[in-house]
């Protein structure tokens, strides 16, 4: 079955560093596109970053400069380091995937950046 897990979630203080994990299986992820999306309390679900399967990337505004997304498709795996977080990045952070009509979601991993 096809499955995204997310991993890498925590407590970060701001201005600090975390990278989050996703580990896919179940679908020909060399294909796929994927991304992160992130969803604060009270706040609608939002792109964060996109790498396509030519390793095409793109980031949302506020997150430009900060974060970057990578992927290894040798070991089905898409990550997205987190540099000089804020307090307003604080949500659930999700993997996605596509391809044509097929998307995919992961559960979620919850990152909080607080003193």
């Amino acid at each position: 079955q096809v499955q995204l897990v997310e991993s890498g979630g925590g407590l970060v203080q701001p201005g600090g560093p975390l990278r989050l994990s996703c580990a896919a299986s179940g679908f020909r992820f060399g294909i796929f596109d994927l991304g992160w999306y992130r969803q604060a309390p009270g706040k609608q679900r939002e792109l964060v970053a996109v790498i396509t399967s030519v390793d095409s990337t793109a980031y949302a505004d506020s997150v430009k400069g900060r974060f970057t997304i990578s992927r290894d498709n040798a070991k089905n795996m898409v990550y997205l380091q987190m540099n000089s977080l804020k307090l307003e990045d604080t949500a659930v952070y999700y993997c996605n995937g596509h391809w044509v009509n097929r998307v995919y979601w992961g559960q979620g991993t919850q990152v909080t950046v607080s003193s």
